[in-house]
């Protein structure tokens, strides 16, 4: 039985008239849970307001705060619910389940045609939809409109990522997408692998995730994500362990990896293309006691670029960047551990001076964004170009500006330092909790105190702290002597809690996923060195001594610069806390 067509009367009859035929048409083409956002995009309001909108022309409440009832979970097959995005949140007008249900006896004819099945779904459904919904159950469907990102939610954590291409329990349901295809091949076992790898990776996609985790377990194929800084379990199929070879075997196929060793480490990349978004993934294996584990690197080269602004800069911050950005040389370190966002900082540096008279040369292991105008260059250490070679064949380039992904060694660190007393501005990235630290880090590696001082124009740590959801956040009062000790903790004027009264604290909602937060911003630590400085790196004096002196000079620190995210609302005490280490300064 063919699937009838998702796209039929896309857009409530009372709301048809107030779209062009374009974007009536738009409209049907877009997946069902993309259509709230689109028409809300089409008429010029927010999401919130298109979603009363479309739940009053089609006569349908808007449910909050979901939750699903196990009993009405299993009355759909999850392929369905994956394709229409619509989810059985509970049976029964008051919505307790029927005794039936509950195990007790088998529900007649009359108990079911009397007691309705409740749904939640991301756009109203058609008739069309429900005669196939019909074909399921017998029960009279009741329909709610839900915010879609909650509704997409709800069908992972109870169905599972990826759970509509394992379904062992709809053989007679054939996807949308399978609908010309014979039957044998959509429930091929290859094929169903091949679904579930694009769905996991598509949906760290839409979960703004930056790595994704398979770790075989005992008994168990475990899957995680990292968002905002953060591993999240993602909720697999209960019969995921079946695929787990199969799984495997796909991954390292697509990273064109050796899928009979078995015993050695391995990397690779995947070029993965969904819709419109192109992923460079990188792949790297390792042997474990149950099976490889798997991690992937998921970079997205199209990916909307950060402006200073949207890193969470602050106007004077910005200032103090741009007047060094405007030297003709130097060099710029951007410093903090993995995943802090040095990469993201240097390239919305390259695109704020990107212009037709500069020569601008990156070498980037991997090449995180892709930068119009700017030539990027990819190091290969296993064809011997490394970031010094490559950095040695980049100074003969007649280049005004060079950014170098990261300085890991003594060589690489000894030409960017020349090369930024030599006339060329260079950016690069150290691996030090403080600003401070950049410069006895230089020197550790071997580099003559004289040339650090003469050649370091600028240095900024920096950490990814999360940020509180706009939806939900709301101000909380504040325990004053609880705050004063946090505030003395993180080397802040104590007096600073005498003039707070709130702070906003998370909350949760559809909208963040019941987490609170949405979103990274940036917290900085700027050092701009000075004379007095100067005089104190040639002495090889440490790192605590240059810190105490950087903030006599009015240096704002990583945890001030913390606290005044919180105090204007952007994050939380306990976000700060988390990301910063705080020594004594």
């Amino acid at each position: 039985m063919p699937l009838p067509p998702l796209l039929s009367s896309p857009v409530p009859a009372a709301l048809a008239e107030r779209l062009t035929p374009e974007q009536h048409q738009t409209l049907a083409e877009t997946p069902r849970g993309g259509r709230i956002a689109r028409l809300a995009a089409d008429l010029g309001i927010d999401e919130t307001a298109g979603l009363a909108l479309v739940a009053e022309a089609a006569g349908l409440t808007v449910a909050s705060n979901l939750e699903t009832d196990p009993f009405a979970r299993g009355l759909l097959p999850a392929r369905l619910v994956h394709d229409y995005q619509a989810i059985p949140i509970r049976v029964g007008a008051d919505g307790s389940a029927d005794s039936a249900l509950a195990g007790e006896s088998t529900p007649t004819a009359e108990e079911l045609a009397r007691t309705p099945l409740h749904l939640a779904t991301a756009w109203p459904a058609d008739e069309a939809m429900q005669d196939w919904l019909r074909t399921f159950t017998p029960r009279p469907l009741v329909w709610h409109l839900a915010v879609p990102e909650r509704v997409h939610q709800l069908i992972i954590e109870n169905f599972g990522v990826g759970s509509g291409s394992l379904d062992d329990g709809d053989e007679g349901y054939l996807a949308p997408e399978a609908a010309t295809a014979p039957v044998e091949e959509a429930v091929d076992e290859d094929a169903a692998v091949v679904r579930f790898v694009t769905d996991v990776i598509a949906q760290a996609v839409t979960d703004n995730a930056t790595d994704i985790h398979f770790e075989p377990q005992e008994g168990q194929l475990r899957i995680r994500y990292r968002v905002d800084g953060l591993l999240v379990p993602v909720p697999v199929p209960e019969n995921l362990l079946r695929f787990q070879d199969a799984i495997i075997s796909r991954l390292k196929i697509m990273a064109r990896l050796n899928i009979s060793e078995r015993r050695l480490p391995q990397d690779g990349r995947i070029n993965f293309k969904a819709g419109g978004t192109t992923l460079d993934i990188r792949v790297s294996t390792i042997p474990t006691i149950y099976a490889e584990s798997i991690s992937l690197r998921l970079l997205n080269q199209k990916k909307e670029a950060y402006t200073m602004e949207r890193l969470g800069m602050s106007p004077e911050e910005q200032a103090a960047i741009t007047h060094v950005l405007d030297f003709p040389h130097g060099i710029v370190l951007v410093t903090g551990p993995t995943g802090s966002g040095k990469s993201t900082s240097l390239n919305a540096f390259l695109r704020k001076i990107n212009s037709t008279d500069l020569r601008i040369v990156t070498i980037e292991d991997p090449i995180e964004y892709e930068v119009p105008g700017v030539n990027q260059m990819q190091v290969r250490p296993e064809i011997g170009l490394s970031f010094a070679g490559a950095l040695r064949h980049v100074l003969r380039q007649d280049p005004d500006v060079i950014m170098v992904g990261e300085i890991r060694d003594r060589e690489t660190a000894d030409i960017a330092i020349r090369a930024s007393l030599t006339g060329h501005l260079v950016f690069s990235t150290l691996h030090t909790n403080d600003a401070p630290g950049a410069i006895t880090r230089l020197i550790d590696m071997g580099i003559e105190p004289f040339l650090v001082a003469s050649a370091i124009e600028l240095v900024i740590a920096q950490r990814l702290v999360r940020r509180l959801c706009p939806e939900c956040s709301r101000p909380e009062p504040v325990q004053k002597l609880k705050l004063r000790d946090t505030l003395a903790i993180l080397g802040v004027d104590q007096a600073e809690a005498d003039t707070v009264t709130t702070l906003r604290a998370p909350v949760g909602c559809d909208r963040c996923r019941g987490t609170g937060y949405r979103g990274r911003i940036g917290i900085f630590e700027i050092l701009r060195p000075n004379d007095e400085l100067h005089e104190l790196v040639l002495k090889r004096e440490s790192t605590r001594a240059l810190t105490q002196c950087a903030r006599r000079h009015g240096m704002r620190t990583l945890e001030q610069s913390g606290w005044e995210k919180v105090r204007a609302g952007h994050t939380t005490l306990d976000e700060v806390l988390r990301v910063v280490t705080v020594t004594e300064k």
